[in-house]
């Protein structure tokens, strides 16, 4: 009796490890997958792991190469049936030492936090001091003269619009200052521009992003400035207008390099050849361990793999997870993805990114035809014991959007945005900043649709 209740219990437990192989409803696997992704911490002690020891990931930097790799490495660990490296050419910006910046006025200095911004080019060796010119926004500087202009520094000072709901909305509508400011200053024979950084909060934190990079170097040489001090040299401004910044920055633009994708695949059973993309980028700013942007995503789309292979669930199309590489600075990876697959003749019927931080997941943004959008959106109901219910006309995401050149439906996981823009490209994108329930539900969430789509097609 003793041996046969053996063999029985084994047999259940051979049985709740294949759950699939029984003929398991859209909703009982879609719960089951929900069930499994609650009850992990895989995938977030991977993303520990990769915050701790590959910080500063920028794509042109080793330690960039060097993730991919690692990545290639925790992907082959799992089994897949194809994982490989991708390799991609990438703009080259190295930061060089540390910023310096300061506030002088009536003969004291005030030490302030910057950064410099990716493409952007150096100081001369001694720095810039010059008087200072506040504007609100780009649009602030079309208002003054060149003769206004000429032989100072500009404050972009635009704050981001904190009574907006969506804050991506708020960043968008400052976000034109960093990219374009210091071209314009330049236009207007500025000597340097100063952009305060792109978030709600205020803090010690500059955060960095990307430049316009022009012929010849029409620029001036650019920080970011904490929003603490950058209200704080507005405020000096007020009282005494002909006080002067300092500012010095190391960085330089060199040839182009190499880095790598990091792709991992579960080949499809009866189309192996139509392709499911889940992905983030794997590069983050180098002031930045880059734990919500994005190295949270990238392991998100790791754990959708994981999470098909601990279910058993075996799927009809093949199911790629695409760590990209260098989204932070030319978008090198996404292109090079979207030419290979063209090249290659492969099908993609759907790619997904996550690459709006690893909060609560609301659901997705869908950039395809209405008729996609309107079959995904059927779909809800199975979503709402999960209070996911956003499924709506919207974009994609940058990685992803080269793929839309061949057909594909493009999702965005669309998340909690509240507290976004106070980690986003700064030193406060740090591990500590992610919750294992909210990270874990979105890799979930991301499955489930995932499995919908590859199970009835679009």
């Amino acid at each position: 009796m003793k041996k046969i209740l053996i063999l029985f219990l084994g047999f259940l437990f051979l049985l709740s490890c294949n759950r699939s192989s029984l003929q398991l409803s859209d909703e009982e696997t879609i719960k089951l997958v929900f069930e499994e992704a609650e009850f992990s911490n895989e995938s977030y002690e991977i993303l520990r792991y990769l915050t701790e020891h590959f910080p500063k990931r920028l794509a042109c930097y080793p330690q960039g190469g060097e993730a991919a790799k690692w990545t290639k490495s925790i992907m082959e660990q799992m089994f897949l049936d194809n994982v490989f490296l991708q390799e991609v050419d990438v703009m080259n910006w190295k930061r060089g030492e540390q910023e310096i910046g300061a506030i002088k006025s009536n003969g004291n200095a005030i030490n302030v936090n910057v950064c410099a911004l990716g493409r952007g080019i150096a100081t001369e060796k001694a720095g810039i001091e010059a008087k200072v010119i506040e504007v609100n926004g780009t649009e602030g500087l079309w208002q003054l003269t060149r003769d206004q202009v000429q032989g100072k520094i500009v404050f972009f000072n635009k704050a981001m619009n904190p009574a907006l709901e969506n804050p991506f909305q708020a960043y968008s509508e400052v976000a034109g200052q960093r990219f374009i400011g210091p071209v314009l200053a330049a236009e207007y024979g500025a000597v340097g521009a100063v952009i305060r950084s792109l978030t709600t909060s205020i803090d010690e934190f500059p955060h960095t992003g990307t430049t316009q990079k022009v012929e010849n170097d029409f620029t001036v040489p650019s920080v970011c400035i904490a929003t603490k001090h950058a209200n704080l040299l507005s405020n000096m401004l007020e009282t005494n207008p002909d006080l002067t910044f300092y500012f010095k920055t190391n960085c330089k633009n060199l040839p182009d390099t190499v880095s790598y994708n990091a792709i991992g695949e579960i080949t499809g059973s009866e189309y192996p050849n139509e392709y499911i993309i889940v992905g983030g980028h794997l590069d983050s700013w180098d002031n930045s361990p880059g734990a919500h942007d994005d190295g949270g995503g990238c392991m998100q789309a790791i754990e959708v793999l994981r999470l098909f292979k601990k279910i058993g669930y075996k799927p009809k199309r093949s199911i790629r997870a695409v760590m990209y590489m260098d989204e932070e600075i030319s978008q090198g990876g996404g292109k090079v993805y979207a030419e290979q697959a063209k090249r290659n003749g492969e099908k993609h019927i759907l790619a997904i990114e996550s690459d709006r931080g690893v909060t609560i997941p609301l659901g997705f943004t869908i950039d395809a035809s209405p008729e996609i959008i309107n079959k995904i959106a059927l779909y809800k109901k199975l979503f709402e014991p999960y209070s996911v219910n956003m499924f709506e006309k919207g974009y994609g995401g940058v990685d992803i959007e080269p793929l839309k050149e061949i057909g594909t439906p493009l999702l965005g996981l669309a998340t909690d945005p509240t507290h976004y823009f106070d980690w986003h490209h700064c030193g406060n994108d740090t591990f500590d900043q992610i919750n294992r329930e909210e990270m874990q539900k979105g890799a979930a969430t991301m499955a489930a649709l995932i499995y919908l789509v590859d199970k009835y097609g679009l």
